[in-house]
């Protein structure tokens, strides 16, 4: 196993330039424990590189990645840089080039987190979202037509194939069979009626193939307040990209902060780099106050170094994340308290070095 990692960091916009520090400190510390290192290579890109050169990352941005072991990436967004430019300029050709084809969101109500929810405790809410990453619903088909007619048209093509609708029910099934057993797919198919059936037919035919393993399919609406109403329900849940990322996000606020989220976009093959960020994006409203949670980038963190090949590291991370919170640690606003991000980061940083 390397001792040694190169890592690509694009800490990116807002509070993702706070959170990006915060998180490498502590991974940095988990590395000096258990005899890793990681070499780092910061790329100032995002909004603000747009605003100057009228390109979220310079032309050649993806073939300098390409060598690298993983992609930390902190957020992007700007207010004064419409959303769509900021995403088609950066993440998407990232999780594209890459074959990132699975953005895997865990969720969990961390004890000493009250969540938004009445009687509800970490045994109740602890879940895995798979979300399909490169196809669906965010395709580049379509287009407008008549601008600023009355006739104006806008058309948006939703594009599922077998190879990719398959390989993220691959990956779910084998990720529930290593779990509690239990699957849930999100499905739309009495309202959507070409691709959702396809997406169940390609669920059913992975849950013929897992006897053993205990399947549903649940329309997204139906799924939606059911995640709110009995959250223990749920272990994994398979869903495509669009259903995935609001999913996704309602689960991480009833874990009671979205600050907390992490996720991975994954090249299981690991042909390419992997690209690990937190989910809360870049919270232009706090950003510069020093007061942005860094729990969901360390998090992240934690999950590239489970798949740097780096487990027990990994878990010592979430450990410390955990007697931190249970035990009172330092909070910041978002979660109540009044700590900065730089003091979360550090208590988890110490406490690899008293252990």
């Amino acid at each position: 196993m390397p001792t040694s990692h190169r890592i690509a960091v694009v800490p990116g916009d807002g509070i993702g330039v706070e959170v990006v520090p915060a998180a490498i400190e502590v991974l940095e510390a988990a590395g000096r424990a258990h005899g890793f290192s990681l070499e780092l290579t910061e790329h100032p890109w995002g909004c603000d590189h747009y605003v100057e050169t009228g390109r979220m990352m310079p032309e050649d941005a993806l073939e300098t990645m390409r060598a690298a072991d993983a992609i930390f990436l902190g957020a992007v967004g700007r207010p004064d840089v419409p959303d769509h430019l900021s995403l088609w300029g950066l993440l998407i050709p990232i999780r594209r080039t890459f074959r990132q084809y699975i953005n895997l969101r865990p969720v969990r109500l961390w004890p000493g987190i009250p969540s938004p929810l009445r009687d509800v405790g970490p045994e109740q809410v602890d879940m895995v979202i798979v979300r399909e990453n490169n196809e669906g619903e965010y395709s580049e088909i379509g287009g407008r037509l008549y601008r600023d007619t009355d006739e104006e048209l806008a058309v948006q093509e939703s594009m599922f194939t077998r190879r990719g609708v398959d390989r993220v029910m691959a990956f779910s099934f084998e990720l529930a069979a290593a779990r509690s057993g239990r699957l849930c797919s999100a499905t739309k198919s009495n309202g959507i009626i070409h691709t959702m059936p396809f997406w169940d037919e390609r669920f059913a035919v992975f849950a013929e193939r897992h006897p053993d393993l205990r399947t549903e399919q649940v329309l997204i609406d139906a799924l939606a307040a059911m995640v709110v109403l009995d959250p223990g329900r749920f272990d994994v849940i398979v869903a495509s990209n669009l259903f995935g990322d609001i999913l996704s996000d309602l689960a991480a606020a009833v874990a009671g902060s979205i600050g907390i989220a992490p996720s991975a976009n994954l090249n299981p093959e690991r042909e390419h780099p992997s690209m690990f960020e937190p989910v809360h994006g870049s919270a232009p409203d706090i950003a510069g106050q020093g007061i942005a949670n860094p729990l969901g980038a360390i998090w992240s963190g934690a999950q590239m170094l489970e798949h740097l090949g780096h487990p027990e590291a990994a878990a010592a991370v979430l450990d410390g994340i955990e007697q931190s919170l249970a035990g009172g640690g330092p909070r910041t606003p978002d979660l109540g308290g009044t700590a900065t991000t730089a003091e979360v980061a550090a208590e988890l940083a110490a406490g690899f070095q008293s252990r």
